[in-house]
Order: C-alpha cells, then structure tokens, then sequence
C-alpha cells in the first residue's frame, strides 16, 4: 500500500538523501524557470461586467483615452488668500509644467474663498506600468518644487498621482513581510520546541515552498489574468505550513518515546498525522476554489493563487519534512532528545496498540483495566478508572488533559459561558460599515491623499475624483440636461466624444459633484445619477469613475459573500463527513466554526474601530475573514476531533475527548499561535485591507485554539455523546473486556 511504501521511500537511510536531493532539483528548476512573471495587486475593483468597467472599457475606446489629468492643488503656507503676485506665479507655473505632447496645462483655476488655486496637467501614461507612472508624476511633482511661488505650498494629486503613491508605499515592503514572518514562525518553532535544529529545519522546508509558490503562483496569475496581493500568499503557505509541520513533529515526538528507531518513529508518526493534514489542506484547498464563482477580480485571483500555494506547502511537509528529520535523525530535538521511556527495568511494553512504561510497584491496564497510581487517587473519565496525576490509557494527561476532563464533567456550564462569550464578541458586528474610499484604504499619509483633502476643503468636494457619463451622441443634450437637474451636481462639462468599437458614435460628460470622495454623500450621487440617466430613452447612458466602482465593488462584494459562503461552508462539510465517517459531527462543528467565524469579525470590527480608527472595513475583507476563518479555522478541530475518534475504540467517546486533547493540546496551541502570528504580519503592509484582514484572521485563530477546540468541541461531543459519529460506530470496535479475550495486564516489578 502507498501509505506503507511512501514513508519507508521517505525515511530510509539513503531514499531520504534521494528525496531531498530531487526536492532541491525540482524547486531550484521551478524558481528558475518561472521568474519574471508579474500580477497584478488588486483589491476591490469592479467585476468585468459592472457599469463602472463598461464605462472604463468604452473611454479607453475614444482618442486621447490615454491622457489623464494630474490635478495640483496650491494654497499659501499661511493660509490666508492667495494674491494677485501668487496667482501670475502659479500661472508661470502652469506654463512650465510638462504636460503630455500636444497638450498644456490649464489653470489656475482660483476657488470661491480665494485661498486656493488648482492646475490641471494632462499627462499621457499607461497606468499598468508602474515605473513609467512614478517617472512621470515625479516629473511634474519636480517641477512644481522648482517652480512654485515663494510663500506657497501645493500638493499633486489625481488618479495617476494615486497609481504613483500605492506603488511607492510598497516598496521594500514585500521583503519586509518575508523577514517578518520567518522571524515569527521561528521564534515561535523555537519557543514550542526549545531546539534550534528543529527550529530550522522545518522553517527550511516551508521557507522554500514559500519561495517555489511565489513563483507558482505569479506564473499562474499571468497565465489566467489574474490580480491578487502576493502578501497573503506569503502567510497562508509560511502559516498552513509552519502548522501541517507542527502535527508532524508532534506526532514524531510522541512515537520517539516508544521507538528505538527514529525512522520506525518517523514512519508512524507520518501514517498517523498525514490523513488530518491532507484533510485539513484539502478542506482550504477546495474552500479556497469556491472564489473561482466569485465576481469581484482581486477576490477571484486570490482563492485560484491561494489554493496553488497551498497544494505547494502540502508536498512540501508530506514529501520533503520527513526526508529531512530523517537525515537529521532524533538529534533534531537537542537539547531536549525523546527517548523510550521504558520502567524500573528498563522495559516498554505496548497494549492494546498504545505503550504503557512500568513501574515499580505499578500495575498497568489499559482499555478498561486499572491504571494504577497514587494510593486513594483514582478518578473516572468514561467509565474508566485514571489513577495517579490523571492518566489516561497508561499515559500523563496533562494540562490540557486536565482542562478536558473538567469539560466533560461540567459540558454544560462549559458550554453556556462560551456561548455568552461569543455572543458578546459578535455585537462588534453592530454598526460595522464596509467599503473603504481609495484614500482610507492605505496606511500612512500620501502626498495624492492630502490633495484631495485640500481640494475638497476649497472646491466642489468631488473635483479631484469626477464622474465620467458615456451616451448615444444624439441624446447628448437630453443626458446633459439630466444630470444637471440632479441635486448634488456642481458642475458638467463636455468630455471625449468619437466612434467605440462596441457602440457607435457616443460623447461624454465630466460631471463634478458635492460629495467627498468615500463618503456616504458621494455614493447616493451615484444612484441618482444613474437613475437620471437611464430614463432617457435612446441614450443607452452608463456612469462611471471612481466613486461608481467603488458602489459596484461594495455589491459585488455581498453577492460574492452570499454565494460563496454556502459553498465554502458545503465544502467543509464534505471533507468533515469522509474523514469523521459521521453525519451528525460535520454539522455541530460547522455551526460551533461559524459562531466563532462571526465572533471573531464583531471582535476585530469592533477593535479596528476603537484601536485603529477604521470606521469601515474594505469591500472584499468579510468573504475573505470568513473563508479563511471557516476553512482554517476548521483544521484546529480537524486535528483533535480526528485524533480523539481514532482513541474512541480504546476509551470510548468520553474518554477519548481527554486523550485526544491532551495529545493535541501543545500542538495545535502552537500551531494557533504561529498562524496568528503570520497573520499579524499583514500588519507592516501599507494596504489597511490586509491589516483588517491580518486582525480578524489572527483573533479569531487564537478563540478557535484558546476556545473552540479547548471548551465547545470537548463540550457538545461529551453532551452528544456516541451519537456525535452517526452512523458509524467506532465505540463498537472497542477492545474486548477480559473475558472476551485472553488478559493483557502488565505488572512490572522492579
């Protein structure tokens, strides 16, 4: 069987080398071979087929579709009104600017209360090359420098100067994001293991996948035209990855302890964590695949690049870890080396499948037999007699052992506080806005967004981010006449008119209104705009601009949620059925996963507002909290639930609740730290959307680990009790008692 043969390939004394050898040969061949290629970051644009897009396709269709206008914004250092010496100065200006060919700059044009003045330059660049953007906004901001008025302070701003911005707040930041979340991942491997061997050799492993999915993933983006922030990709394969290595390592450990040979050890502990790995992956990979349906381009590009780099960090832990720690061997834990951990004399013995150390004067049973301990020291969980400091099956519980046990006994009061726990954290979601305008999504000030605001302080608000109206040429007074009864309007001026590939002969119209840009003012202007003119018959009038994309964002974005959210949720459901074999647990756990899921968003909502004065979240941040949260969350009750059904056949349901989060207790804690962690990272990226994302995300990893899986899992399967893994029924494959088979007690004397 594969599962017999593949770890032996992995772990033997010279297949290790093989496999290590060709898992350097074939990632040096994908980086190498896939570099270059280069996506698109996006977030929140409008799907393909919005009003906004359409308009956007259709003007890029007229002459001239490749000049935009550069707006700078001047007013007196002072801030009293500018003077006649300062108005022929910002004229001079105006003529030195360098406009594209065959266009100049116009203005000044002077605001009603005088104090400021606006020019426009018309600049001819193609805004998907980011280096020719900067080049030329940095060429006129250098000549506004130069040129400006003594006593003046002016600011360029506009769609272009915007582009130049955001690319420039990036710089430097995508390697700061990678040495960030190595340091975590590796402080935390550290502090888990207290090995530095064992910190760097899964750090390795998953460091590399990171690198061979960055390539992956961009090739993949190029090849389907697709636009996603290379950032998360970063921290979902360092944080799956980091915790696919932690099970792992854990179960390795475990088995070191009754093992003389490491590689026997290895074999078991791969046999016996791989199947809740893959779940676990498959779970993301397919939740993640969902957003395919997605309308929203940045939401759609991410699920397709995620679940690619996720794959990667699946074979990378399945297929080269334990290469690895088999080279290695058990010194890969210095200081700290797991030995068997045999008796008085020396001997180990395993029963009933699990490995049972001897003492003197002990008597061990397990699966139903005493567990001998401290004298007048015997505690039931199960039925079962657990004597000494709490044991189960023959080995220590622990804390998280202990904290099992006090669940099963008390599940309902366990329960009732968790509810109200969550419950609390949810009202976050009360008064929580979504859709973030272009100026508040990025972090830090901006010389483009400080224009703005001094634009909208001194002119009509909406003058640095105007509508654009594309209409049949024949209707163009009728349309114009329309839009200048809507109230709200401030001004309309004509615009590029000629023949478009797609409809005919259209004109169009600039339209200013009062509204600042993101503001709830602004968004209504839209839809009385567009009701304005889609009742003129013939005209076949669509609205666009920004403010336009950012309302057929904040739609697309609740249909997407709407539509994918079922779907992620089916998914999960599915991989919780194959692997629990049960119908009924799938169903709890999924519920227990959304309550957290919605907690976790109230709380980070909630703390954004308080903490970090983001008064709304970004447009696509909620679908992608809760496929993240849903599908990842998952895993931390993936890998306890998986363990403690395996212990139900030994232990039964109650039982098993304590072994199986005692045995996953340090683990999946560590590994809730350090997806947290990751997560957090998102922090140092200049784009708010992902540090939203990065706090939610990491909150509600840390209620899953702290929460979930230590109070209302353990909670509802003791209260459900058998009937938790319906219809099948792992409690009757439980070990005969002594009277069905021969006895296998263990006393060992000294």
């Amino acid at each position: 069987m594969l599962t017999d043969r593949l770890p032996r390939l992995l772990t033997g004394r010279a297949s290790a080398w093989v496999a290590l050898v060709l898992a350097a040969l074939v990632a040096a061949g994908l980086i190498g071979g896939l570099r270059g290629a280069e996506v698109a970051a996006g977030h929140g644009a409008a799907p393909a087929t919005s009003e906004s897009t359409v308009v956007s396709d259709l003007v890029q269709e007229l002459p001239g579709a490749d000049v935009q206008t550069l707006v700078v914004v001047a007013t007196r250092d002072d801030g009293a009104a500018l003077t006649g010496t300062d108005q022929k100065g910002l004229a001079d200006l105006a003529a030195t600017l360098p406009a594209a060919q065959g266009e100049r700059a116009f203005g000044p044009i002077m605001s009603e209360d005088g104090q400021a003045g606006m020019i426009q330059v018309p600049v001819r660049v193609d805004t998907t090359d980011n280096d020719e953007l900067r080049t030329v906004v940095d060429g006129v901001r250098a000549a506004v420098a130069e040129g400006l008025p003594a006593g003046l302070e002016a600011q360029t701003t506009g769609g272009p100067a915007f582009g130049a911005d955001i690319a420039a707040s990036f710089d430097g930041a995508n390697l700061t994001l990678l040495l960030v979340t190595v340091g975590i991942v590796g402080l935390l491997l550290l502090l888990t293991y207290r090995s530095p061997v064992l910190m760097l050799v899964p750090l390795t492993v998953v460091g590399l996948a990171d690198q061979v999915a960055g390539v992956a993933t961009k090739a993949v983006g190029q090849a389907l035209d697709l636009n996603f922030d290379g950032g998360i990709i970063s921290v979902l394969v360092f944080g799956a990855g980091a915790n696919y290595a932690l099970l792992l390592i854990s179960r390795y450990r475990e088995e070191l302890r009754v093992e003389e040979d490491h590689r026997a050890a290895l074999r078991a502990a791969w046999r016996g964590s791989v199947p809740a790995i893959l779940a676990s992956n498959v779970a993301v990979v397919l939740a993640l695949a969902t957003l395919v349906l997605a309308s929203l381009p940045g939401t759609r590009g991410l699920g397709i690049a995620s679940a690619v780099g996720l794959v990667v960090a699946l074979v990378s832990v399945v297929l080269v870890l334990p290469a690895a720690l088999a080279v290695v061997g058990r010194g890969a834990f210095w200081p700290f080396v797991p030995r068997p951990t045999g008796g008085a004399s020396g001997r180990t013995e395993r029963v009933a499948g699990r490995e049972v150390g001897g003492a003197s004067g002990r008597t061990e049973r397990v699966a139903g037999r005493e567990v001998g301990g401290a004298p007048g020291r015997t505690d039931r969980v199960a039925g079962r007699e657990v004597g000494g400091a709490e044991r189960a099956s023959g080995r220590e519980v622990g804390v998280w052992g202990r904290v099992a046990t006090f669940v099963v006994r008390r599940p309902r009061q366990v329960l009732a506080a968790g509810v109200v726990l969550l419950a609390v954290m949810s009202t976050g979601l009360i008064g929580t806005d979504v859709g973030l305008s272009q100026v508040d999504r990025f972090r830090g000030g901006s010389e483009s967004a400080a224009g703005v605001e001094v634009v909208a302080q001194h002119f009509p608000a909406g003058s640095a981010a105007p509508f654009t109206v594309v209409t049949d040429a024949a209707e163009l007074d009728a349309v114009t006449a329309a839009v200048k009864d809507v109230d709200g309007v401030e001004m309309v001026r004509p615009g590029p008119a000629g023949d478009t590939a797609s409809r005919g002969e259209v004109a169009t119209l600039t339209v200013v209104g009062d509204g600042a840009p993101g503001t709830q003012a602004e968004r209504d202007l839209v839809y009385e705009l567009r009701e304005a003119v889609h009742g003129i018959p013939g005209a076949d009038a669509l609205v666009g601009g920004a403010a336009v994309t950012d309302v057929d964002s904040r739609e697309a974005a609740r249909t997407d949620l709407f539509l994918v959210a079922p779907l992620v949720l089916a998914v999960v459901a599915v991989v919780l059925a194959v692997l629990l074999r049960s119908l009924v647990a799938p169903l709890l756990l999924l519920t227990i996963n959304v309550a957290s899921t919605l907690a976790a968003i109230g709380a980070g909502a909630w703390a954004g507002r308080e903490l970090f004065g983001w008064d709304a979240l970004d447009t696509d941040v909620p679908l992608l909290a809760f496929l993240f949260l849903v599908a990842l969350g998952i895993d931390y009750t993936i890998f306890p639930v998986h363990r403690v059904r395996s212990e139900v056949p030994a232990l039964g349901t109650r039982g098993a609740v304590v072994r199986g989060v005692s045995t996953t207790g340090v683990v999946i804690t560590s590994a809730g730290i350090v997806l947290a962690g990751v997560f957090a990272a998102l922090s140092v990226l200049p784009l708010i959307t992902l540090g939203q994302l990065g706090l939610i995300v990491g909150l509600g990893v840390v209620v899953d680990t702290l929460v979930v899986r230590t109070l209302f899992v353990p909670a509802v399967i003791t209260l459900v009790g058998d009937r938790f893994w319906w219809p099948s029924r792992p409690q009757d494959a439980a070990i005969p008692e002594p009277d069905a088979a021969p006895e296998r007690e263990l006393v060992l004397t000294p």
